[in-house]
């Protein structure tokens, strides 16, 4: 692993820059947090404790090392041990000089008022906690049986230049504008001896932003991701800050049970306590008290592009039917989700002027306003159409209107970054008309939209970029509608989408394509028939009642 220099004593062997991107990344974590993680990680003092190693990647001010130091004290007793046999047991890393000596005295304290000789207990501490950067430590001072901590929240824009460049080079899943948290999940990880556990208190967004694919796929294929307590409203920090926590445990072997919990701000000390026991007792399946929420899954979710988001209940619920059911596109059934075309010059491609061009160079379009009513309702919008019916752009020499008409804004086409690319080509529009999907019937969905709202088209229009569409070879779309119109069809997409302001989701073909489906074939048909007659009804509730009995669920939770 790439290394950089560093000075051992203070903190002005650091950059000026990194020393206050370090500082401002500081989040000190709340004693009872950190009893609850290492409770959940099982780092308890009925274990020989001497024999384990437990890493913390930043230790900041002491939070962890003084209660990882009682606990060693209590192993030590407990197994008949003395305190300096487990002066290997622990290692603990921070950039500041301050933060080092702090720590270190923290855990020679604790360590004397347990009982221990006052210099056994200084060289303890002085072996525990050094000075450096954990993201490019060489990897014999990583491997650990537990990693543990609260990973500094610093963006990677603010880090030097040099500093920056290494950590890429030590953490590729540190892509993009990621937070240097990432590089901590990442190299700990890594670090964990096979059956290892870690256990962060950290930001929890790398679950579901772009910047945190790496990492999930990192964890989906080679680790178990089996904890998710979300802990957005808790006063888990000794300052406050809008930091978005969760604490996460993640194992070192193949994926098992997951636990998915939301926590709500009167979570405290006490509730943690009751959470832990629920936690490691592994029954009842479900939990809801007044401070948390919790469910057991069987697994967690198997896909890296994004992880779900949703109340315990529901996201159990969800990963049931991802167990159990299809995806939505899927090749066996001829189903698949896309996306109307860009033109990249709506103003010129699109007119309701019936006499503009020639006739066959108007091609009916379905825009988001024939929706509305969930209904098609066609307003006469034309795509001023380039396109021949092999995909090929036509010859305007063929087509003299056509010409006249693209000449007279050849300005506006030729600007465009499609045509500076393929200045030969300059008329075309940025997607091409495939025109067998306009003679299909096709389930049409608005972009953005407060929940689903599937439209049918029998065929004859050619959908805009702002609305995605479904076709299918075996489907029945009436069917088909009725089940994307349900409430569960609207959870898949609720748990994964993009919330906008004012509650608005956007309906994108990747949030379409989380959606599980039943195989048509199995679907009853009284099922079939209420599914159809909801869909043509818009009736939400009829089509959900329907729904929960194809999907073999007696409820979707809240």
């Amino acid at each position: 692993m790439a290394t950089i220099p560093l000075c051992s004593s203070d903190d002005l062997s650091l950059p000026g820059s990194l020393q206050e991107a370090v500082e401002h990344g500081e989040v000190f974590t709340r004693g009872w947090v950190v009893e609850l993680i290492l409770d959940l990680l099982g780092y308890t003092a009925d274990k020989d404790l001497c024999d384990l190693k437990l890493v913390e990647p930043a230790c900041g001010g002491g939070a962890f090392l003084t209660v990882v130091s009682s606990r060693i004290s209590a192993s030590c007793r407990a197994h008949q041990r003395p305190v300096l046999d487990a002066i290997d047991a622990v290692r603990a890393f921070d950039l500041l000089g301050r933060n080092v000596e702090r720590s270190r005295t923290l855990v020679t304290e604790t360590l004397r008022e347990e009982g221990w000789d006052p210099e056994d207990a200084r060289r303890v501490a002085t072996a525990w906690v050094k000075q450096g950067d954990y993201l490019l430590q060489p990897d014999a001072e990583h491997r650990a049986d537990y990693v543990v901590g609260n990973p500094p929240y610093i963006r990677l824009e603010d880090v030097p230049d040099d500093r920056m460049a290494a950590y890429r080079r030590a953490c590729p899943a540190m892509g993009g504008r990621a937070d240097i948290y990432v590089g901590f999940y990442e190299v700990a990880l890594r670090s964990l001896d096979p059956g290892g556990r870690l256990g962060f208190i950290c930001a929890d967004r790398w679950m579901r932003n772009q910047y945190g694919r790496r990492l999930r796929h990192l964890v989906t294929q080679h680790f178990s991701m089996d904890l998710a307590l979300v802990m957005h409203d808790v006063d888990a920090f000794e300052d406050q800050v809008s930091a978005y926590p969760a604490i996460t445990l993640i194992s070192n072997r193949s994926q098992g049970a997951a636990v998915a919990a939301d926590t709500n701000r009167s979570f405290g000390a006490e509730q943690a306590r009751d959470f832990a026991d629920w936690y490691l007792k592994g029954e009842p399946s479900t939990v809801t008290t007044a401070s948390y929420q919790a469910a057991r899954m069987p697994h967690w979710f198997p896909e890296e592009d994004s992880w779900p988001a949703a109340s315990p209940g529901r996201l159990a619920v969800l990963e049931e039917l991802t167990e159990r059911f299809r995806l939505l596109e899927d090749a066996e059934t001829g189903t698949k989700v896309g996306i109307g075309i860009a033109t990249g010059a709506d103003k010129v491609f699109l007119t309701k002027n019936r006499d503009l061009v020639e006739d066959d160079r108007l091609l009916p379009m379905a825009m988001v306003r024939d929706t509305t009513s969930g209904t098609i309702d066609w307003d006469g919008t034309y795509l001023v159409n380039p396109w021949t019916a092999d995909g090929e752009l036509v010859d305007l020499e063929a087509f003299p209107r056509l010409a006249s008409y693209f000449e007279k804004h050849s300005e506006t086409l030729r600007n465009r970054y499609v045509a500076i690319k393929q200045p030969h080509r300059w008329y075309k529009t940025i997607d091409k008309v495939d025109h067998r999907l306009t003679r299909r019937q096709k389930l049409l969905f608005p972009d953005m939209k407060l929940r689903i709202h599937p439209v049918l088209d029998e065929g004859g229009l050619y959908p805009h970029h702002n609305l995605y569409f479904i076709v299918s070879d075996v489907w029945d779309m009436r069917v088909l509608g009725g089940l994307l119109l349900s409430r569960v069809a609207g959870a898949f997409v609720e748990a994964y989408a993009v919330r906008m302001r004012g509650g608005t989701l956007r309906f994108q073909a990747q949030y379409l394509r989380k959606i599980r489906v039943p195989d048509p074939a199995a679907i009853s048909d009284h099922d079939r028939a209420a599914l159809a007659e909801a869909f043509d009804r818009r009736d939400v509730e009829a089509a959900t009642e329907a729904a929960l009995r194809v999907y073999g669920l007696a409820e979707l939770p809240d």
